[in-house]
């Protein structure tokens, strides 16, 4: 072998030796959110601010007015991050006008809101726009991104005929004015969200655990329930069922979980979130199932697995460094792919913006269908101020099971101004959750949803 080539290989040996140590160091605690009522006044706060910056967003956009029209019970998917937090569906017809506060509505409420079921809202609707005279008028139509394609046909249908050609020939379909929007975050949410990622952390060394699990008895549907019954404990929901599997080659990806009986020897995934105050969050974290018999009973799991598990770790690591803002997600994900590739990883990266839903507005970075190239979703840029779920695999070969299973690993990470780079809000996972039968056999205790 040659010299160079030695070289090499042991500074990629390094780099999987390297990887940063981001565990957390303690065991996670539940934690309190606040009432409903406190958190309804916190969360109207947040919107207010956002809010506020409307009339900035519309002049980086070159844009004059952005109009809103929906009903009850085909809100615009906007209106889901402008409204009141006791709001839980629009009223009647409800037409927002957000503005650039110049010009007639200089100093006027933005942005302008008409509720109303008799249609006296056009004639005072086509009187703002005399005065105003916008020239650019945001509509959201966006054909492909869902956050800017909101307006239903039946309100597009009705704007129409309410508005003529004079006013419908101003509006614009300009899909970054929405997606930045619901994209990104204010400061004070990020204490709450640190609260959301430790309430996970904290069902996940629960359920991943001698006190939820029974080798040989319990079951991963068990399992999903038990996290969902415990969510509720929690005053906390979802956006989607827990999905847990049992890690073997063909497990992937597993959208319904495995259905197994939970043994001994297993490696477990799990993916799911959680859902309050307005936002969300969303996991993938392995456990392995100790063997506790035989003649050399575990107290850890087997190498080859932590070796899978910190490829996974490192491929996190590149991604991360490549995450710059104003990069298209198709150009991270390139340049992440190709990092890999001279690291001699393989896997496979899906990370997507993470906050007012679970799959949230902004650049995604790669699908799980399309590992190379995303068109359209792929080619929004990276923007700053937001949160995203850092989703990936890597694909590893377990020589004790002749198997190549992926390593599958999800956190959430928020963008640090100061540094102009990305953090995890409460660390990663480095060390697989370990289940000990023997622990159970010395306690007593019992967990509602498995019997």
């Amino acid at each position: 072998m040659k010299l160079g080539t030695i070289i090499v290989s042991q500074i990629l040996a390094l780099c999987m030796v390297c990887v940063a140590q981001l565990h957390p160091l303690e065991p996670a605690q539940y934690q309190r959110l606040p009432s409903l009522r406190e958190s309804a006044r916190i969360q109207n706060a947040w919107k207010d601010e956002r809010v506020g910056r409307i009339p900035a967003l519309l002049k980086k956009y070159n844009m004059d007015a952005w109009l809103m029209s929906q009903r009850e019970h085909a809100e615009d998917t906007i209106w889901w991050s402008i409204k009141n937090a006791t709001d839980f569906g629009a009223h009647r017809r409800t037409v927002t006008l957000f503005h650039t506060n110049t010009s007639s509505l200089a100093g006027k409420p933005n942005p302008l809101l008409w509720v109303d079921n008799t249609g006296a809202v056009w004639p005072e609707l086509l009187n703002t726009l005399k005065t105003y005279h916008p020239k650019r008028i945001v509509l959201n139509v966006d054909r492909h991104i869902a956050f800017a394609g909101g307006l239903s046909v039946g309100e597009m249908a009705v704007l129409n005929i309410q508005l003529g050609d004079r006013w419908m020939g101003c509006t614009v379909n300009e899909p970054m004015v929405a997606v930045e929007f619901v994209a990104s975050r204010v400061d004070g949410q990020l204490e709450y969200y640190r609260k959301m990622q430790e309430i996970v952390w904290a069902m996940l060394e629960e359920g991943f655990s001698h006190q939820v699990i029974e080798p040989g008895k319990t079951t991963t549907e068990d399992l999903e329930w038990w996290f969902r019954e415990r969510m509720q404990t929690q005053n906390v929901t979802t956006w989607n069922q827990p999905r847990v599997s049992v890690i073997v080659e063909s497990s992937f990806p597993g959208w319904q979980g495995t259905q197994d009986v939970i043994e001994e020897g297993d490696l477990l995934h799990i993916d799911f979130g959680i859902t309050a105050m307005g936002l969300n969050t969303d996991t993938q974290h392995m456990a392995y199932v100790l063997r506790t018999n035989g003649t050399a009973p575990e107290t850890d799991a087997p190498k080859s697995l932590k070796a899978g598990l910190r490829k996974a770790n490192r491929m996190q690591d590149i991604l991360l460094a490549n995450m710059r803002a104003g990069l298209t997600g198709n150009q991270v994900l390139r340049m992440s792919l190709d990092q890999m590739k001279t690291e001699g990883i393989e896997g496979q990266i899906f990370s997507h913006p993470i906050g007012d839903w679970g799959h949230d507005a902004g650049a995604v970075i790669g699908f799980t269908n399309l590992p190379e190239y995303v068109p359209v979703l792929g080619e929004l840029p990276i923007l700053p101020n937001t949160y995203y779920s850092i989703e990936l695999y890597a694909y590893h070969f377990v020589p004790e099971r002749n198997e190549t299973l992926r390593f599958r690993v999800e956190e959430n990470a928020y963008w640090v101004a100061a540094t102009g780079s990305w953090q995890f809000v409460r660390g990663r996972q480095e060390r697989f959750h370990l289940v000990d039968q023997r622990k159970r056999q010395r306690t007593t205790f019992t967990v509602q949803g498995v019997s």
